[in-house]
């Protein structure tokens, strides 16, 4: 395609070249050069004879045109080079005859003869085809076949160069089909390529993210379910020999840990999910979650001025609900905060507590499943460590920002930036 394009655009230039700018050149030269022969003939007719030959040798040597008696050779030649068909025209309308170039094989050479006519009746003369020397016709051959060498290296080094990072680009997502994580492509090449490579690496980043969420996931849960199937075991051998109710207590409290592990696992999954966002009343709304997770011994403060807003309203919920138990849980005997805070482009709500708070090196850490500072996993001193996992995975699916850092004055912050 880019040969046969550069063919049609090299034909273009050369008929525009020749149009405009060859063949205007070509009259003006040819009507000079007709103007020289005729006064050249009319010039050694009024000669005296003898002063003739040696205008005749002055006029070879410095004008390569030569004179001779007038040939009666008629019919017209095949074909002439395309400057003496110019010059024809030109001599027809110096002399006003008919004219056409006879050509004659002399010393090796071709020569082209006219008959010019003078005062005492016509003089025969002739000019080499060298001293035209253009080659028209062999310069558009070469350009051309030249050209065309260039079109097709330039064309294999862009397939080249857009192809081999295609061909990387197939070969990482075979690997990510396969389960694999394939290395990062380079991104250079092609402004477009350079774009799809930093997408898919994003998207290869996001995919290894997943499948480590994945597996932690699984071994926590496996994990997490062993000891209340295990208690619960025990407590069913006992039973066989001795029930009592508080057996049957125990293996109640068990399955209502298990039910909440699970609960907790789907919505994470659930999280994933992308609601459509509602228009709320913000104060009336926090004021709602506020009732429903206040404790007698932990108390929840509001304090929110902003108006209406639109959000995804359960998704919101359940991402406030579990940063408000995490603070209930770390910061207990001591009111939490729950604040919303506007700005010229932002809107944040925030769970303020004075618990602990969290080391700055293991905040980022902390959003990760199953992931507890507390290391026993014991029900009665932490949650499953799936809440901050939820809160992320919420606020990925509908755009927002998840910020923890210390509170001035002790404890920890918790932010979600719309």
């Amino acid at each position: 395609m880019l040969a046969g394009a550069f063919v049609v655009i090299e034909v273009l230039v050369v008929t525009l070249f020749v149009l405009f700018v060859l063949l205007p050149l070509a009259r003006r030269s040819a009507d000079d050069l007709a103007g020289l022969m005729v006064l050249s003939a009319q010039t050694w007719a009024e000669l005296p004879p003898l002063t003739r030959p040696a205008f005749e040798e002055e006029l070879l040597a410095s004008h390569a045109l030569a004179l001779r008696p007038a040939s009666a050779r008629a019919g017209r030649d095949e074909w002439h080079p395309f400057y003496f068909y110019v010059l024809e025209e030109a001599l027809v309308r110096r002399t006003g005859a008919d004219q056409h170039l006879l050509s004659e094989i002399a010393d090796g050479a071709t020569w082209y003869w006219c008959n010019v006519p003078t005062g005492t009746g016509l003089l025969g003369v002739g000019l080499p085809a060298s001293r035209i020397d253009s080659q028209p016709f062999t310069a558009l051959l070469i350009g051309l076949v030249g050209g065309l060498f260039f079109v097709v290296a330039l064309a294999y080094g862009l397939a080249r160069r857009i192809t081999r990072p295609l061909a990387r680009l197939e070969a990482a997502s075979a690997l990510i089909g396969q389960g694999a994580t394939p290395m990062l492509l380079p991104e250079s090449g092609p402004r477009e390529l350079v774009s799809l490579s930093r997408r898919f690496n994003a998207m290869a980043r996001q995919v290894g993210d997943l499948l480590t969420a994945r597996t932690t996931l699984l071994a926590g849960v496996s994990h997490d379910l062993r000891t209340p199937l295990a208690r619960m075991r025990l407590a069913l051998e006992i039973m066989r020999s001795d029930p009592s109710p508080a057996l049957i207590e125990r293996l109640e409290r068990d399955i209502a840990q298990m039910n909440q592990l699970i609960g907790n696992v789907l919505d994470l999954a659930r999280g994933l999910e992308h609601e459509q966002p509602a228009r709320v009343n913000l104060p009336d709304f926090l004021n709602e979650i506020a009732h429903d997770f206040s404790t007698s011994g932990s108390a929840i403060l509001v304090d929110c001025q902003q108006g209406e807003i639109e959000i995804a309203r359960l998704a919101m919920r359940r991402a406030i609900g579990n940063l408000l138990q995490n603070a209930q849980r770390y910061a207990a005997g001591s009111p939490v905060e729950l604040v919303c805070r506007q700005d010229d482009q932002d809107c944040c709500i925030g769970v303020l507590d004075r618990g602990p708070g969290i080391a700055p090196d293991q905040i980022e850490a902390m959003f990760q499943p199953f992931h507890r500072l507390e290391a026993s996993r014991s029900p009665a001193t932490g949650g499953s460590g799936l809440g901050l996992a939820i809160v992320r995975e919420l606020a990925r699916a509908n755009g927002w920002q998840v910020t923890l850092s210390a509170r001035p004055g002790g404890g920890l912050q918790a932010w979600i930036v719309l």
